[in-house]
Parts: structure tokens; C-alpha cells; sequence
């Protein structure tokens, strides 16, 4: 089961803001001993929202995704998420009282009464609409839930959280913690690398093949950096996977570049 992540937003495309949900994502799974497999950006435009979801609702995956599900116009997440599904739109009952929980707290802090049938608390409620057989994500910070539905493969699911990450965090920790702890840590993984300077990839490819011939729950990974002020031009050289494999495919890696006489160093 892969986990994904889609962020929505133009003010993301547009950099009026810095994206930070994908490296909390990658900080909140790396904690639990899980790994993000894919991540997309869209933009806010409803047919791109609504192919985007028909296409990851038919995987089996684990998908996170933020941004979107206000009640303002530029808010289309909630609608996209029914039209993916082909379902309707309608006001979860807990989703009701954690709004109305809300508009009290804001009323009280405010010294006044709250009234729940205002035109603008009305309009609250539209945030609590989530497509047909959603349940909700409970928010910390201000009551106002996320939701989740089901993938129609009938494996994984989908989580809609705000795009503000005071409030996505917390909400996909709880998603974590509360629904697959069971997850947590059950594939060991390992990583070790070294940093090869002023070799050309074409030279460490064959033995990176032969890596990966021979190790086969083993990854081989090769970063070029082109150098600065501070470090000569270097390949960030390694290998990933299942431990006992990395510890052997490591020693393989440093024999060959020895054979190679190349100039390394372990990386921090």
C-alpha cells in the first residue's frame, strides 16, 4: 500500500506561498518507519482537481491531501471529491456540531450569544458538507473537521485536511496514529552513502548495475552536485533498502571504488 501526497493551490503554483506540507509529510512518516512514494501539485481548477482524484481514488494507496475544503469560491476540494466519487455533497452530522462548537467558542470569546441560523454561520456549515460516506478528521486548532472517504478499489483511502499546516499537521498525525499504527515500522530500511569527488556518473554506472543485480531488495542511488565555494564537484553516491543487503551491498560499493581509485569519503 503506497502512500501519496496532493497539494492544492494556486497560491502554491504561483509562489505567493512556500510549500512546507511535503517536507512535514516526509518528517511525520519517517518518524513512523514509513516512506512517501508519490506527490502532486494542482492548481485550483475543478476539472484538473476532479481528474486528478477520479485517477488516485481508483488506486489502493494511502493519500494524503490539503488544501481547498473552505466554503469561499476558490474552495473546490470538498465539491471535486463527490464528483470523483460520483456521490453528492451533504452536511455530516459531527461535522454540524464540531461548526457549531466553533461559532459558540467564537461567540463567547466575543461576549456575545451566539446565533446559529445567521446568514454567516449558515455559511459556516457548507465547510461540513463532505461527499456521501465521508467520516471526519477531528482539528485541534479550531474544531472545523477534515474529512475521509474510502478509495473506491475498496483498499486505502483518501484524507482532506486545510491547506494552513497549523491545522493539516495535527490532523495527519492523527490519521497516522489512529488508523495505521499497524504500519509503523514494519519494513526495515537502511541507507549509507559516500561522496565520490570529480568522477563522472558514466564511470560508477556499471558498478552501480552490478549492485543491483546482485542485491535485488537493494536501491542504488547517485546525486550529482556540481560544487561550490565550499565542496569540489561530487557524486552523493549509496545505497537503500533492506539493512542486511546495504551492509553487503555497501562493502560491494567501497571494493569497486577502490578498483576504480577513486577519490571518496563517507558521507555525514
Amino acid at each position: 500500500m503506497a502512500i501519496g501526497l496532493i497539494i492544492i493551490g494556486d497560491e502554491i503554483l504561483s509562489g505567493k506561498r512556500v510549500d512546507k506540507h511535503f517536507p512535514k509529510v516526509l518528517e511525520l512518516l519517517s518518524a513512523r518507519g514509513l516512506q512517501l512514494s508519490w506527490a502532486e501539485y494542482v492548481g485550483d481548477d475543478p476539472e484538473r482537481i476532479t481528474n486528478t482524484l477520479r485517477r488516485t481514488f481508483a488506486s489502493e494507496d494511502i493519500v494524503f491531501c490539503t488544501g481547498g475544503i473552505g466554503a469561499t469560491p476558490d474552495d473546490h476540494t470538498r465539491q471535486c471529491a463527490a464528483a470523483a466519487l460520483g456521490v453528492g455533497l451533504a452536511l455530516h452530522p459531527d461535522a454540524k456540531v464540531k461548526i457549531q462548537e466553533r461559532i459558540a467558542d467564537t461567540a463567547r470569546e466575543a461576549g456575545i450569544t451566539p446565533v446559529y441560523d445567521a446568514p454567516e454561520n449558515l455559511h459556516r456549515l457548507k465547510m461540513g458538507e463532505f461527499p456521501v460516506g465521508s467520516s471526519i478528521i477531528p482539528n485541534p486548532f479550531n474544531k472545523i473537521p477534515g474529512f475521509f472517504v474510502p478509495n473506491v478499489s475498496g483498499e486505502g483511502a483518501h484524507y482532506f485536511a486545510p491547506g494552513f499546516p497549523v491545522m493539516a499537521w495535527p490532523m495527519f498525525e492523527w490519521v497516522l496514529d489512529t488508523r495505521y499504527a499497524h504500519l509503523f515500522h514494519r519494513v526495515a530500511r537502511a541507507e549509507k552513502s559516500v561522496l565520490v569527488f570529480e568522477m563522472p556518473e558514466s564511470t560508477l554506472t556499471p558498478l552501480m548495475e552490478a549492485i543491483e543485480a546482485e542485491f535485488p531488495l537493494v536501491k542504488v542511488f547517485s546525486l550529482p552536485h556540481v560544487g561550490d565555494d565550499k565542496t569540489r564537484r561530487h557524486i552523493d553516491l549509496g545505497v537503500k533498502g533492506e539493512p542486511s543487503q546495504v551492509e553487503d551491498a555497501f562493502r560491494k560499493m567501497e571494493e569497486g571504488l577502490r578498483q576504480l581509485k577513486a577519490d571518496y569519503q563517507h558521507a555525514n
